[in-house]
C-alpha cells in the first residue's frame, strides 16, 4: 500500500478511516525515525509484541492494535514526548490487562506475573508504567465505574508519566467516542464522562512532565470530550 507524503500531518482518525492499520503502522514508523537505532529497534519490538498479543482483538469496527498505535503516536506527536520507556509503555499499555497469560507464558497467570515478564523484556520502568494504567479486578458488589475512577486517581497520583499515557488512552476512547457505533457509544460516555475533571486536575499538576502548550492542548481535548459526552447522554 502506498501512502501520501503528508501522512505525518494527517489526523489519526483520518488515517484510520482511509488507510486502516497499515497507515497507522506507517505513521508510527515515521514518528520513531527520529530516534537512535537502538531506541528505534526497541519501539519496533514493543509494537511487534503488542501486535502479537492483540492479534485477534477487535474494537467494534477495527483491529485493537489501531487503538494502541494512536495512543503511542499521540504521545510522541501531540504531547512531544521523546522518552522511549514512556512510548513503549503506551504501545504496551493494555497487554497486562488483556493478555496476562500469553505475556507471562503460562495460562492463568496473574497480573503480577505478567508485569514481571514485561519487565524482563522491556525493563522495570516500562513494566511499572504499564502496571500503573492497568485496571485491577473489580469488586462485583461495588459500582465498577466508581472503582475505576478511584483506581485512576490513586494510581496516577504517584506516577506522573503514567498520567501522560492514561490521558492519551482517554483521548482515544473519550474524544474518539464519535468514531464508534452501537451500544459502546453510550457505555463509553457513561464510563468516561466523570473522568474529565479527574484528568484535568492530574494533568494540571506541576509535576506532570508536559509543556504548558501541550497541557493547554489536552485541556481543549478534555473540553471536547465533555461536549461529546453531553451530546450523547443529556439528549437521551
Amino acid at each position: 500500500m502506498s501512502f501520501p507524503s503528508y501522512l505525518g500531518t494527517m489526523p489519526m482518525h483520518a488515517i484510520t478511516e482511509i488507510y486502516g492499520e497499515p497507515g497507522l503502522r506507517e505513521r508510527y514508523r515515521i514518528e520513531i525515525e527520529r530516534f537512535a537505532p537502538p531506541d528505534r529497534d526497541r519501539l519496533a519490538a514493543a509494537l511487534e509484541l503488542a501486535g502479537e498479543l492483540h492479534r485477534d482483538d477487535r474494537r467494534v469496527r477495527e483491529p485493537y492494535v489501531n487503538h494502541l498505535l494512536r495512543v503511542a503516536i499521540r504521545v510522541m506527536h501531540h504531547y512531544e514526548v521523546s522518552d522511549v520507556d514512556v512510548i513503549a509503555a503506551a504501545v504496551l499499555h493494555d497487554t497486562v490487562e488483556d493478555h496476562p497469560g500469553e505475556l507471562a507464558g503460562q495460562p492463568g497467570a496473574t497480573a503480577e506475573q505478567a508485569v514481571a515478564a514485561l519487565a524482563g523484556r522491556f525493563g522495570e520502568r516500562v513494566a511499572g508504567l504499564v502496571a500503573a494504567v492497568t485496571n485491577p479486578e473489580y469488586d462485583p458488589s461495588y459500582d465498577k465505574h466508581e472503582q475505576y475512577r478511584e483506581h485512576v486517581r490513586a494510581s496516577l497520583d504517584r506516577e506522573p508519566w503514567a498520567r501522560v499515557i492514561k490521558v492519551s488512552d482517554f483521548t482515544d476512547n473519550g474524544v474518539g467516542v464519535i468514531h464508534t457505533t452501537g451500544p459502546k457509544v453510550e457505555r463509553s460516555a457513561t464510563k468516561y464522562r466523570p473522568m474529565v475533571p479527574v484528568l484535568r486536575e492530574l494533568v494540571g499538576r506541576p509535576d506532570t512532565p508536559l509543556s504548558r502548550p501541550v497541557k493547554q492542548h489536552i485541556f481543549r481535548q478534555l473540553d471536547l470530550a465533555e461536549e461529546r459526552f453531553a451530546a450523547i447522554l443529556d439528549g437521551r
